[in-house]
């Protein structure tokens, strides 16, 4: 019972300090100089009440020192993060700036306006509200508005050569073809007379000539016969479904057996005319 009461006292106490280890700043203060370094501003921050809006002018130069000490004992400590906050409360745009600390607790911040940092936001005619922000794994993370501070208006940026490529394109309105107009059905009708008009013409021949195949359906001809129909219908075949690859698949398998059975059929229709069957 004794040794539990121990390990949950000794945790309370653990929790009390690192509640009690809070962060604080001492000494902070801010100088304001300008290109020739002549000193424009200076004075000590107070954490509870900001001071008058600072301005910097294009070549003005913004100093920052301060330490972070343990708050009650004085002590300067190293955050594990510290960071300056450049806050636009109206576009909503911020920026924010690493700072270094020693391990002493004592940083040294530079904001210098002829050469400003990438991370300071959009600025316009509307002061920035700059805080810092303590971040510590064992101890209690802290935050400081210092100041609002006036900068030169951003200038507008030049527009990227290939802007406009990203730039919304307009509406894309199809304008369909009306309708073609079918000719007369008399003259549809013509033409398709003249295109059956040798079918016509062929089939009057046959019929007095006459047509004699006594031989068509041979074992030696009708294959033949046969396998050029499947040619037939293979052509038919790739105009309603099939690929080009597909077609020359196919059409070398049944080339195949096409020869051969060619060859048979050739050879016994020149016996049939030569009289020996």
């Amino acid at each position: 019972m004794i040794p539990r009461f121990t390990f949950h006292l000794s945790w309370l106490l653990l929790a009390a300090y690192v509640h009690a280890a809070s962060l604080s700043l001492q000494s902070p203060r801010f100088t304001i100089t300008s290109s020739d370094a002549t000193q424009l501003r200076s004075d000590t921050l107070s954490l509870t009440k900001k001071p008058e809006p600072l301005t910097l002018s294009a070549s003005d130069t913004l100093k920052l020192t301060f330490q972070v000490t343990e708050s009650g004992e004085g002590k300067g400590v190293q955050p594990h993060q510290t960071f300056l906050r450049f806050y636009d409360s109206v576009s909503g745009e911020e920026g924010i700036q690493p700072v270094r600390v020693t391990p002493g607790g004592k940083a040294k911040f530079e904001l210098n306006m002829a050469r400003p940092p990438a991370s300071l936001p959009p600025t316009s005619d509307r002061p920035l509200t700059v805080s810092l922000i303590l971040g510590s794994y064992v101890h209690e993370p802290a935050k400081y508005d210092l100041f609002d501070l006036y900068v030169p208006a951003s200038s507008t940026s030049a527009s990227h050569p290939d802007a406009a490529l990203f730039q919304e394109l307009p509406t894309i309105v199809h304008t369909f073809r009306p309708e073609q107009k079918l000719p007369p059905k008399f003259v549809s009708a013509v033409f398709a007379a003249l295109v059956l008009s040798p079918w016509a013409v062929l089939l009057s021949l046959w019929a007095k000539v006459g047509v004699s195949v006594p031989h068509l359906l041979s074992l030696r001809i009708f294959p033949f016969t046969l396998l050029l129909g499947a040619f037939e219908g293979l052509l038919f075949w790739y105009w309603v479904d099939l690929k080009l690859g597909q077609v020359l698949l196919y059409g070398g398998i049944l080339a195949v057996p096409t020869v051969f059975a060619g060859k048979t059929a050739l050879a016994t229709t020149g016996k049939w005319r030569a009289g020996k069957h």
